[in-house]
C-alpha cells in the first residue's frame, strides 16, 4: 500500500467514516458531526498510510500515538478505532454519549481502548502530545543502541482553531519548537468555523508564521476535502523528513463536508437531522436509507491495515528478544518501568530525621529527597516553571533534557526547563505519564497551581501519576504579599477527586508524602512545601503520612485535640504545652493528606479523632474545608498581607497564643454540651 497512492476503496472509506460519525451523532441526538465529516480525509490518511499501531495490543510501547486535540469531534476517533478492530463494536458506536458506554461525549483515556489522552478542553490534547513526543525522544536516547532502535514512534495530532486560540497550546507548542521535537506532526483543521461563526470574527492571525516563530516547520494543504488525499499524504511524508523541528500542516477543510449545511457553524454542534443526513449520504455515494453502514471492501481495507500493525509489533517483539540477549540490564530496566514497578530498595533510601536535626524548610527537605532517590529512580523526569532555585527541584547529578545541538544538555537528560509556562508544563506532564514508563513531576509556587488548573484537573480525571511540587505554600512566604499567598488554592485542590494533596510538617513527613505519591500509580499528588524552616517534631512519622493523618502526641484524659498541617503543626505542639501549663490536657494530630485519611477504616479515624473531644485546627491558609474535622479553626477568612512572615502570622492570629485562645474558647463553648462527632457524616 503506497503512502501517496489512493484508489476508489480509499474514497469509499473516507465517505463511510463521514457518514458513520454523522449516524452516531444523529442516533445520540447530541454531538458534533461537522469536524468528523471535515477531518475524515486526514484521519484516513494517517491511519491507513502512516500510523503504526496494533489494535490487538493497544499498549504496545512503540506504537505511533494519535491525539484528537479538538475532542468534540470524537465520533471520528471512535469510528477509526472501530474500523481498525479495537475493542469497540458497532453497538458501542450506536451507544455514543450514553451512560456507561465506551464512547463518551469526549475522548477519555483509560475508558475507551485506543484513546491515548483525555481531550475535549481545547488545547489540552496538543499540549499533552508535546509530552508524548518528549517521552519518545528520551526513551530513544536512553534505551536505543546500534542495531536496536526500540523507540522511534511518531506522535500525530489533529487540532482546530479553538486549540490554537487556547493559551496552553501556545505555551506547549513554543517549548516543543525549542526542544526540536521532530517526531511531532500536527494537522491543523483549518475550516474557518467556530461556534460563533466564521473565524474572521476573532481569529485572523497567520498561524503558520506564528508557528515558524516558535521553531516549527510548516506546510499548507489547500484542499483537505478530497477523497483522493494525495496532498495530505505528501505533506506528512515531507514532515517526516524534517527531523529537527515539529511540523504543523495547515489543511484547508470544509466543516460538515457533504451536508447541505457544510461550511456553516450550524453543522458544528448539532445532529444533521434525518433529511440532511440522507442528503449527505446520497451526496457521498452511500445508501441514504441505511444507517451505520460499512461496505465489505472498506472492512477488507481496514483488515489489511490492522494486519500491518500486528506484524509491526511482532517484528518489534523479535527485536526486543535479541535486545534482551545483547543488553540484558537495559532490557530488564525497560521491562520494570513498563510494568510500573518501583526499583527494589527505594523506600530505604528515603531520608530520615530526628528532633536533633536542624530546622529546614520543607522545600529544602524535598530537594534532599530528590537528591537521595533520583539516580535510583530513572523514570522520574520533570522540572520547574522557571523557579528551579526557589522550588529546589534539580538534583545534583541532573542533566537537562535539551536538543544535543544546543549543547545545553541532551535527550537522555531528565530535567526539563519548562520556562514560565505553568499550564503547558502540567499538560506536558500528563503526556509523559500517558506514554508509559515515566513518573513526571513539575514545580512552581502553590498559588500558580491555578494557572495550571485545566491540566491538573485532567491529571486527576485521567489517573495520571504526576507529582506537583508546589512551594511557597502559605502566608509564610511573607513579603511577596497576597498576590502570591495561596489562601484558597489548597481547598480547590483538596476538593478535586482522585488527587492526593500533602502538606508535610517536617522531614519525615516529606519522605512519607513522596512515598505515598510514588506508590499511588493512578493518582496525581500535590506537595505543598514551605519557604520557611520547620523543626523536626518528636513523634513525626513517614508511615503515618501514608494513612493521611495520625496522632503526633497522645495524652491521657485529653480535653481537646489540636490538629494542623505543614508549618503550623509545630504551633500546635507548642500550644499544647502552653495549655498543659494552664491545666488543660491537649493532644496533637497531624493531618497532612485529607484524601488518604478519609480512605482509612472508621475505627482508625476514631483513634485519631476520639468521640467527645473538641477539635481545633490550625493552618496558615483559608479555613474552608476544616469543618469536616474541626469544631473551630485558626486560619484566614480573607486574603493575606505583605510583610515579614512572623508579622503576617501575628496579624492574623496564627500564633501559639492565638491557638491557645481558640482552644480555651472552644472548651468554654462546649462546657456542659455534647460535642458533635465530625466523622459522623450522612
Amino acid at each position: 500500500m503506497s503512502a501517496t497512492t489512493f484508489d476508489a476503496t480509499d474514497a469509499l472509506a473516507i465517505n463511510t467514516i463521514r457518514c458513520l460519525a454523522a449516524d452516531m451523532v444523529q442516533k445520540a441526538n447530541s454531538g458534533h458531526p461537522g469536524a468528523p465529516m471535515g477531518c475524515a480525509p486526514m484521519a484516513h490518511t494517517l491511519f491507513s498510510r502512516f500510523i503504526r499501531c496494533n489494535p490487538r495490543n493497544p499498549k504496545w510501547i512503540n506504537r505511533d500515538r494519535f491525539v484528537l486535540s479538538n475532542g468534540h469531534g470524537c465520533a471520528l476517533q471512535y469510528v477509526m478505532l472501530h474500523l481498525l478492530g479495537y475493542d469497540l463494536s458497532m453497538d458501542d458506536l450506536k451507544a455514543f454519549r450514553q451512560l456507561g458506554s465506551k464512547t463518551p461525549g469526549h475522548p477519555e483515556a483509560g475508558h475507551t481502548p485506543g484513546i491515548e489522552l483525555t481531550t475535549g478542553p481545547l488545547g489540552q490534547g496538543i499540549s499533552s502530545a508535546v509530552g508524548l513526543a518528549i517521552a519518545e525522544a528520551h526513551m530513544a536516547a536512553t534505551f536505543n543502541r546500534p542495531g536496536f532502535e526500540l523507540f522511534d514512534n511518531y506522535t500525530y495530532v489533529i487540532l482546530g482553531d479553538g486549540c490554537l486560540q487556547e493559551g496552553v497550546a501556545s505555551e506547549a507548542m513554543s517549548l516543543a519548537g525549542h526542544l526540536q521535537l521532530g517526531k511531532l506532526i500536527a494537522l491543523y483543521d483549518d475550516n474557518h468555523i467556530q461556534i460563533d461563526g466564521d473565524t474572521e470574527l476573532g481569529f485572523t492571525e497567520d498561524v503558520c508564521k506564528r508557528m515558524e516563530s516558535y521553531g516549527w516547520h510548516t506546510l499548507v494543504v489547500s484542499d483537505g476535502d478530497s477523497t483522493n488525499p494525495i496532498a495530505i499524504a505528501q505533506a506528512v511524508e515531507a514532515a517526516k523528513k524534517v527531523t529537527d523541528k515539529p511540523t504543523l500542516i495547515k489543511v484547508r477543510t470544509t466543516i460538515g463536508f457533504g451536508s447541505a449545511k457544510a461550511g456553516q457553524e450550524k453543522v458544528h454542534g448539532s445532529p444533521l437531522g434525518a433529511a440532511d443526513l440522507a442528503h449527505a449520504k446520497k451526496t457521498l455515494g452511500l445508501n441514504p436509507d441505511e444507517t451505520f453502514q460499512v461496505p465489505q471492501s472498506v472492512r477488507d481495507l481496514f483488515a489489511k491495515i490492522t494486519a500491518r500493525g500486528v506484524a509491526a509489533e511482532e517484528a518489534w517483539n523479535t527485536l526486543f528478544k535479541q535486545y534482551q540477549q545483547a543488553h540484558p540490564e537495559l532490557a530488564a530496566e525497560l521491562a520494570r518501568r513498563q510494568k510500573g514497578e518501583l526499583p527494589a530498595g527505594l523506600k530505604e533510601r528515603l531520608p530520615k530525621y530526628t528532633p536533633a536535626d536542624a530546622p529546614v524548610a520543607t522545600r529544602k527537605l524535598s530537594e534532599n529527597l530528590l537528591n537521595a532517590v533520583a539516580e535510583h529512580l530513572p523514570e522520574l523526569m520533570g522540572g520547574s516553571a522557571d523557579l528551579t532555585g526557589s522550588n529546589l527541584t534539580r538534583w545534583k547529578t541532573a542533566t537537562d533534557f535539551q536538543p544535543p545541538a544546543t549543547k545545553l544538555g541532551d535527550y537522555a537528560g531528565r530535567y526539563l526547563r519548562f520556562g514560565v509556562r505553568e499550564h503547558g508544563m502540567a499538560a506536558i506532564c500528563n503526556g509523559l505519564s500517558a506514554y508509559g514508563g515515566f513518573i513526571p513531576f513539575c514545580a512552581t509556587f502553590l498559588v500558580f497551581a491555578q494557572y495550571a488548573a485545566g491540566a491538573t484537573r485532567l491529571s486527576s480525571l485521567s489517573h495520571h501519576q504526576v507529582l506537583y511540587v508546589m512551594t511557597h505554600d502559605s502566608i509564610g512566604l511573607g513579603e511577596d504579599g497576597p498576590t502570591h499567598q495561596p489562601i484558597e488554592t489548597l481547598a480547590v485542590l483538596r476538593a478535586t477527586p482522585n488527587t492526593l494533596v500533602f502538606r508535610p510538617a517536617d522531614g519525615n513527613e516529606v519522605s512519607g508524602a513522596y512515598w505515598a505519591a510514588l506508590t499511588a500509580s493512578h493518582t496525581p499528588s500535590v506537595f505543598a512545601l514551605s519557604r520557611q524552616n520547620v523543626p523536626h517534631l518528636e513523634g513525626s512519622s513517614a508511615d503515618g503520612v501514608t494513612r493521611g493523618g495520625y496522632v503526633l502526641s497522645e495524652a491521657k484524659n485529653a480535653q481537646i485535640t489540636l490538629v494542623g498541617t505543614g508549618t503550623e503543626l509545630s504551633l500546635a505542639v507548642d500550644a499544647a504545652k502552653k495549655l498543659r501549663e494552664q491545666g488543660i490536657v491537649a493532644r496533637v494530630v497531624s493531618l497532612p493528606c485529607w484524601q488518604l485519611f478519609d480512605a482509612q477504616p472508621r475505627a482508625y479515624q476514631d483513634e485519631v479523632f476520639p468521640a467527645g473531644i473538641p477539635v481545633v485546627s490550625v493552618e496558615a491558609l483559608g479555613v474552608f474545608g476544616w469543618e469536616r474535622y474541626a469544631h473551630a479553626s485558626v486560619g484566614l477568612h480573607g486574603f493575606g498581607a505583605s510583610g515579614p512572615a512572623p508579622q503576617v502570622y501575628k496579624q492574623f492570629g496564627i500564633t501559639v497564643e492565638g491557638l491557645v485562645e481558640k482552644a480555651q474558647a472552644t472548651l468554654k463553648y462546649f462546657a456542659g454540651k455534647p460535642v458533635p462527632n465530625k466523622l459522623d457524616r450522612i
